[in-house]
């Protein structure tokens, strides 16, 4: 006997983000009545540039509303070429760029087009909730890197030689890093190209999306750059998202092999064909248009950074390191979870009831604290901090 509710085993496997989750139950309370601070969604609160937005609007003034080519026009693949070399030194054909539905959809066809039952992908962890979803979708295993603040979240070239095995498949680097703001240098990534050399049945998803918004100084490094040898197994994906504030236009990128690329295509035209052609419009005016901007949201952001890093450290029993890129804080509560029963959820639903969204790090593949995203103005983050720390003292 069947019944008609019956989900698959592949959906069966995964469950919803959580934080996505987060920010669901945040709009929810919010639109109850309750003043909640939502530290929990991950996206810039800066408008989209002028520009960009006046792109998207000639694109509809001109009837720019048709199919495109599923890997993307090819105005779009040609700034995104200018995009990798210009901002991650990395030298493309169009032809090895595609765009999608955003950098999570790029994802999702990289891994579901790769990967097998039994195979195994390396993750460093805490890792961004959406990548051990989709390896387990896929029917493959995760195998966690475990790394920690002392380490500076970064995995270790020994860890990584002692994680591969015959069945490794992909190892997944994000940098800087969501929920940490790690960041690999060039030297890390030499470092890691020497182990990964040893094993050439290895892909490398090189996850470089917050590359614009690092605090470090010198160029941004990735991996395909640190180790040009290692370039024809390495996946670099990109986009608009969280560089030029276009959350909503869902706009990814990504480069890579060839015949990686037409996998991906192959997947994309049997799942959603073409990204929105009005935001591939306004991603073009992203990639070829002025850039000067983001030096003013860099400082901004690490101002907050700064700002939030340091109240937090105020608060006793919380901890956090300073976040190299990105706008996020991971942070420890080691101290406190004996009285939340040790479970990390706990503690963000009780900071949820004191008015703070966060997103508990066992969302992450974590233990024991949170993740919050400094993303907001000053006023909602001195507000959400007195209020963390209201609860917890």
């Amino acid at each position: 006997m069947t019944t008609i509710d019956r989900i698959s085993t592949a959906l069966a496997r995964i469950a919803p983000s959580r934080t996505n989750a987060m920010t669901d139950r945040a709009i929810a309370l919010r639109a109850a009545g309750h003043d909640i601070i939502s530290l929990s969604v991950g996206e810039p609160d800066f408008a989209t540039p002028d520009h960009v937005k006046a792109a998207a609007k000639a694109a509809l003034d001109a009837d720019d509303t048709r199919y495109t080519a599923v890997a993307g026009t090819l105005a779009l693949r040609e700034a995104t070429v200018l995009h990798f070399r210009r901002d991650l030194g990395i030298a493309v054909p169009p032809s090895q760029v595609i765009v999608s539905a955003g950098g999570k959809q790029a994802i999702f066809h990289a891994l579901m087009a790769t990967l097998d039952p039994g195979d195994d992908v390396l993750i460093p962890a805490p890792w961004w909730v959406s990548y051990p979803e989709i390896v387990r979708f896929a029917g493959a295993n995760v195998v966690a890197l475990q790394t920690t603040p002392a380490g500076g979240y970064r995995v270790t070239p020994e860890q990584l030689e002692a994680a591969i095995g015959p069945r490794t498949r992909w190892l997944l680097l994000n940098s800087p890093g969501n929920p940490t703001g790690a960041t690999y240098s060039a030297a890390d990534l030499i470092a890691l190209g020497a182990v990964l050399r040893r094993h050439p049945q290895v892909l490398v998803l090189s996850d470089d999306i917050y590359a614009p918004l690092r605090y470090t100084p010198g160029d941004h490094a990735t991996l395909a750059v640190a180790c040009p040898d290692l370039a024809p197994r390495v996946l670099t994906v990109s986009g608009v998202s969280k560089s030029h504030a276009m959350t909503g236009f869902r706009i990814g990128v990504a480069a890579g092999p060839a015949w990686l690329i037409r996998a991906m295509g192959t997947l994309q035209s049997h799942n959603s064909g073409n990204a929105c052609s009005i935001a591939q419009a306004a991603a073009v005016a992203a990639f070829n248009g002025p850039q000067d901007f983001l030096c003013d949201w860099r400082d901004r952001f690490r101002v907050r950074r700064d700002r939030v890093v340091a109240a937090i450290n105020a608060i006793p029993g919380l901890s956090t390191p300073v976040p190299d890129g990105a706008f996020y804080c991971m942070i420890d509560a080691a101290p406190l979870m004996p009285r939340f029963g040790g479970d990390d959820e706990a503690l963000a639903m009780h900071l949820l009831d004191h008015g703070v969204a966060v997103v508990a790090a066992s969302a992450f593949g974590g233990r024991d604290g949170f993740r919050i995203s400094f993303a907001a103005d000053d006023e909602k983050l001195d507000r959400a901090t007195a209020r963390i720390a209201k609860a917890l003292t």
